[in-house]
């Protein structure tokens, strides 16, 4: 059996998951580092409301860092086109999209941005969902 050729495709969004992943480690221990410090500082000066900030900045910083492992899994593994990488990238973009939603509709963030986002991850989902690239995960 042959190796299956590697669509151009496939090979940009496993060096970006990598590189991405690479990226949300660092933001992740930013986030939880400083939710560590917010909640120390808010325990110490008996502020309790700045205590649970903190703890749950450190909580978003974990998933954070979950996602960001899981970008490089994806990387990795679409770079080797296992088969489970192709549902991984699809469940990745699906968070993504959830997350656009809630921040859009939370208004958490500028409205813009997000939209730009969701087209990203949509794009992204449609190009997975191609019979070349399902082909190439071996998932035809």
């Amino acid at each position: 059996m042959t190796q299956q050729q590697r669509p151009t495709g496939i090979t940009i969004l496993a060096i970006l998951g990598i590189i991405g992943g690479v990226l949300g480690i660092l933001g992740g221990c930013g986030v939880v580092a400083g939710g560590a410090l917010l909640g120390a500082a808010g325990v110490q000066a008996g502020e309790g409301n700045v205590g649970t900030l903190g703890g749950l900045l450190s909580v978003y910083g974990i998933v954070i860092l979950l996602i960001a492992v899981a970008d490089i899994v994806f990387g990795i593994g679409a770079w080797t086109l296992k088969p489970w990488a192709w549902m991984l990238g699809l469940v990745l973009q699906g968070i993504s999209v959830v997350i656009a939603l809630v921040s859009i509709v939370a208004g958490w963030s500028n409205f813009g941005s997000q939209i730009i986002g969701l087209v990203v991850n949509a794009v992204i989902i449609y190009y997975l969902m191609t019979p070349e690239v399902k082909k190439a995960f071996g998932r035809a």
